[in-house]
């Protein structure tokens, strides 16, 4: 039974029982039996609310995976794109850059070494024991040992 059939419910006992609405206990019985079914009506009314409000929100959030989706597959294109390669691919300075250093490898040290020319050279600890390295920039022999990496 929902809230609206009880409150029904209880005003037919209350006319069944013929009170005196005129006496006292008649009026407090009425007046209770009236705001049971205001009542009723309000908590209908909010339950209708809360349901369509739901449904709202079940709809927008299938248009924003739908949107979310939209965009990640089109992120995913673009490093997909053969020109994107082709980009790094032609630019010598990425490659004299990234020759031979290993970049994202946990387990070894990252040193560097700032060339007088003002290149900021980055390298491992294998490049270390060599003891120099040539600057990409400028082509100048750039000699350190591990005694100075100890005094830094």
């Amino acid at each position: 039974m929902t809230i609206s059939e009880k409150a029904a419910y209880l005003k037919g006992l209350m006319e069944g029982l013929k009170l005196d609405t005129e006496a006292a206990e008649g009026k407090m019985i009425s007046a209770m039996v009236e705001l049971l079914g205001d009542m009723a009506k309000k908590v209908t009314d909010i339950e209708d609310t809360t349901i369509a409000i739901s449904d709202e929100l079940d709809e927008i959030e299938e248009d924003l995976d739908a949107i979310e989706d939209f965009i990640m597959d089109e992120d995913e294109d673009d490093y997909d794109d053969d020109d994107y390669d082709d980009d790094y691919d032609d630019d010598d300075d990425y490659e004299d850059y990234d020759e031979g250093f290993e970049y994202g490898d946990e387990d070894s040290i990252i040193y560097e070494v700032e060339c007088p020319c003002g290149n900021v050279i980055n390298f491992d600890e294998e490049t270390l024991e060599e003891g120099s390295i040539i600057c990409p920039d400028c082509g100048e022999t750039l000699e350190f040992s591990v005694d100075d990496v100890e005094e830094e």
